[in-house]
């Protein structure tokens, strides 16, 4: 059999034809084998010979899972969140939605944060880490997800400071009304809506493995837009803002959308300079 390092040079090998990250994806997954972290591996002589499991993370990689879901976690804003497949897998692009939250709420030290589509919790929850004083909500059509979002909060400690509910956006509420009727007012309404293409040609890891209800919106990506930012102005106190994740191409068009609402619109760019999200005041 052989060894660890031996392993992880074939395996980078054998993925190459199906990851960009190859040698890297392969390095998480020995880590994970072994029940230590990568940087610990790293360090460290690696062991003689390779656990068995590896073969069977490396299959998994090789079918086009991505390597979030098959070792359950993933890095975000510096903390580590549990993702399944009832959850999109938080990415970087979105930490611009979190640095721009953060400037909309400056020096405040308390207030309500509501968080549209939370998945795994991962906007909502690094925000209350990052302003202690806040409460948030998060609110999501899966329940799956709910279930990923509550975990979430208890590993991080933020449990007592964060409420997860069910919620539709695209339907009424339960007694007729608004969707957004019984939330409270918030100072901050962050989104990452589903905003990609019906008909968008996406890498099979996107979408073979991650959930389409949190990635589709219709034949332009604008469909949760559309019911999003009409209802920001009845969501939001008096001098409150809203920041909405965008896809790279989509900063005119929910500009437009978001002036027709009576807002202003500032558009922040990702680390790639591309427009990736929009502060609404």
């Amino acid at each position: 059999m052989s060894s660890a390092g031996d392993a992880i040079r074939g395996a980078a090998a054998r993925l190459a034809a199906t990851s960009d990250t190859a040698r890297l994806d392969a390095e998480i997954l020995m880590a994970h084998a072994l029940r230590c972290s990568r940087s610990d591996m790293l360090l460290r002589r690696m062991p003689d010979p390779s656990p068995a499991k590896f073969e069977r993370l490396v299959e998994r990689r090789l079918g086009h899972e991505p390597v979030a879901y098959i070792i359950g976690v993933q890095e975000f804003f510096g903390r580590e969140f549990r993702v399944d497949r009832e959850v999109l897998i938080p990415r970087p692009d979105s930490e611009t939605a979190i640095e721009a939250a953060l400037d909309v709420l400056g020096d405040r030290r308390s207030g309500e944060i509501v968080d549209l589509g939370t998945g795994s919790g991962a906007l909502l929850l690094t925000l209350l880490a990052e302003r202690p004083g806040f409460t948030g909500i998060g609110l999501d059509r899966s329940e799956g997800a709910l279930r990923v979002a509550r975990d979430n909060a208890e590993r991080l400690g933020l449990a007592a400071r964060a409420r997860f509910h069910r919620t539709d956006w695209t339907m009424p509420g339960p007694h007729g009304d608004a969707w957004y009727t019984a939330l409270p007012l918030a100072d901050l309404v962050i989104a990452n809506p589903p905003y990609v293409e019906a008909d968008a040609d996406l890498a099979p890891d996107v979408r073979e493995h991650e959930p389409a209800g949190a990635l589709f919106a219709g034949a332009d990506g604008l469909d949760d837009y559309r019911i999003i930012i009409p209802a920001l102005r009845a969501m939001l106190i008096e001098g409150g803002a809203a920041v909405l994740e965008i896809g790279a191409r989509q900063g005119d068009e929910v500009t437009g959308l978001a002036q027709a609402a009576g807002f202003a619109v500032e558009i922040r760019n990702d680390l790639a300079a591309r427009p990736r999200a929009v502060i609404l005041s």
